[in-house]
């Protein structure tokens, strides 16, 4: 099947052909463009052009996760017309297949043998997406580089080329300053402010989610934080370990606030008006673009399915979720994708390479805090759903210095008529047939179809008692500020998990430990091993759910160690 390639695509194309074909430099190409803006396609019509002359006969695929390899392999057999089967360390004859093949980077050292011989066996192309991942001196940048050692090219593609740790990946040569210096001429890029000047990607606005917080103290004294403001802690207070980092802005934005039932979601806490914030931009883009999504990136499996229980409370709709944890997390978001679901929160799943294009609307609570993982993020929100799309994307995040300025760099790739601002919507597109119609239509006045009707979503002014939007920052009536304050006891401050003898423990890790811990050291006790118990002296109970993880986890540990403590 004949792709019509965007002109960067072809550009790319046409380059690569010159650097790995007619000049034979090197055989590494490099492909640096935006999340969003189409790499694999790319990647996958360089692939069927080397196939086509007959400069390779098979192609091996690396990608980040399960879902990104799925979305390979179907791009793949589209562009090209060929099968790639999607493989597994338990599967030990890709070898013998004789098709082309995808796998994650995490496969590479069970596949170790099967992929390095069919690099010897074979004209063979590697496609190594997200690079970043294969770093130097570490297990999968070893892994692919003896892997692919022999084969005949290598396309390298990223769009965050910097790794998070600073380090470098295999492959590619770095200045001074650590920028990737690969020769031009065997490198493309796309900046971001580019893609979006062409229209491949859409503009990003962020939204800055600010929030005062009030920790209460012991005897009646209390710290009061905010994004500009670090908290400052009385002497008397000194003493307890990690409060410091417990009364840090950020931890505070990440800590679930509940009811005084201890269950129920509260509905006026820092996440439940980011939330509200988020449902207005969502409401907004849905006239423009039916189907328009929302993502949630959350810290922690926790704190997702809190999330996940506001959006619920607030909207009436339960969300997907999506986490490690879950079984079936491909097919859930499969199944959004394919959907007109509003609301997706995941931890960290859908992060990296995964293509929603319908998601327009992101809230962004991540536990990493890296560059590399922001920009990855706001990759999945800004993909264009074709040339009629006219949205922007727009990114909630809490006021916070590192955020913005990652922010700031971002915008900074765009023109100035691309930063910041909003859409003048004075109109709503059908989703059924795409006629423009007035944005207090009930229904298209072309196809007859029915517009959904946003929830009216309104708050009192404690003033006056008036109804508000509950985005409005000041009574429309009165004019009092609605300035969100949010009050946090010491001990749920000191709940958002804990800092132990310097390891930082998330909350579902804290109260799992806190519950083996009994079982755990009557056990040991019991035992009268000496050895044992001093270590239980020593090793805060704490840590010891992550320890079991640690024992469950590893290879190896054998079939009769105890599984459970």
């Amino acid at each position: 099947m004949n792709i019509k390639l965007r002109k960067w695509q072809e550009k790319a194309l046409h380059k690569s052909m010159d650097w790995l074909v007619t000049n034979r430099v090197d055989k590494h190409f490099l492909i640096n463009a935006a999340p969003g803006s189409g790499k694999t396609i790319a990647a996958c019509s360089i692939a069927k052009t080397l196939i086509d002359i007959g400069e390779i006969e098979r192609v091996i695929v690396i990608a980040p996760r399960s879902e990104v390899v799925n979305q390979w392999a179907q791009d793949f057999t589209l562009v090209t017309g060929r099968h790639a089967a999607k493989v597994t360390p338990s599967d030990n004859d890709v070898g013998a297949m004789g098709v082309d093949i995808c796998a994650t980077w995490h496969s590479i050292q069970g596949l170790f043998c099967e992929l390095q011989t069919i690099c010897q066996t074979n004209k063979t192309l590697v496609i190594c997406d997200e690079h970043h991942h294969a770093a130097v001196e570490a297990a999968w940048g070893d892994g692919a580089d003896g892997a692919f050692k022999d084969a005949s090219f290598v396309l390298v593609l990223t769009g965050t080329p910097v790794r998070s740790d600073g380090g470098h990946s295999i492959w590619l040569a770095y200045d001074d300053a650590g920028a990737i210096s690969h020769p031009e001429e065997g490198t493309y890029t796309l900046t971001y402010g580019e893609a979006v000047e062409l229209g491949y990607c859409r503009p990003v606005t962020f939204h800055r989610h600010e929030g005062k917080f009030t920790v209460e103290l012991e005897g009646g004294e209390s710290v009061h934080i905010s994004g500009e403001n670090k908290a400052i802690i009385p002497n008397n207070l000194n003493r307890i370990k990690g409060l410091d980092k417990a009364l840090d802005f950020y931890r505070l934005a990440q800590t679930p606030q509940f009811e005084k039932d201890r269950i129920t979601p509260l509905l006026d806490g820092y996440q439940a008006t980011m939330i509200q914030s988020g449902i207005e931009k969502l409401d907004e883009m849905r006239c423009r673009m039916p189907d328009a999504g929302g993502l949630v990136i959350a810290p922690n499996i926790e704190m997702a399915e809190y999330m996940a229980s506001l959006i619920e409370k607030i909207e009436g709709e339960k969300p997907m979720i999506v986490h490690s944890q879950m079984n079936n997390a491909s097919s859930r978001i499969k199944a959004f994708r394919e959907t007109d679901k509003r609301w997706l929160v995941s931890v960290a799943m859908v992060s990296e390479g995964v293509d929603i294009r319908r998601l327009r609307v992101l809230l962004y609570l991540p536990n990493a805090m890296t560059e590399l993982s922001f920009r990855q993020a706001i990759g999945r929100v800004v993909r264009s759903a074709g040339k009629n799309d006219d949205t922007r994307a727009y990114v909630v995040m809490p006021a916070f210095e590192m955020f913005e300025e990652y922010a700031r760099r971002v915008e900074d790739e765009m023109t100035p008529s691309m930063r910041g601002g909003t859409i003048d919507i004075r109109s709503k597109k059908c989703g059924l047939c795409g006629h423009e119609c007035s944005i207090s239509a009930r229904e298209c006045s072309n196809c007859g179809n029915v517009f959904p009707t946003p929830t009216e979503r309104l708050k009192p002014c404690s003033s006056c008692e008036a109804m508000n939007p509950m985005a409005a920052k000041e009574c429309h009536i009165c004019g009092v500020s609605f300035e969100q304050k949010f009050i946090i006891t010491l001990k749920e401050a000191l709940r958002n998990g804990a800092i132990v003898r310097g390891m930082d423990i998330n909350e579902k890790e804290l109260r799992d430990a806190e519950e083996i811990a009994p079982l755990v050291r009557k056990r040991i006790l019991c035992s009268g091993d000496d050895r044992l118990i001093e270590i239980i002296k020593i090793l805060p109970p704490e840590s010891w759910c992550r320890l079991r993880a640690v024992f469950e986890d590893t290879d190896q540990v054998s079939d009769d160690t105890p599984r459970s403590f």
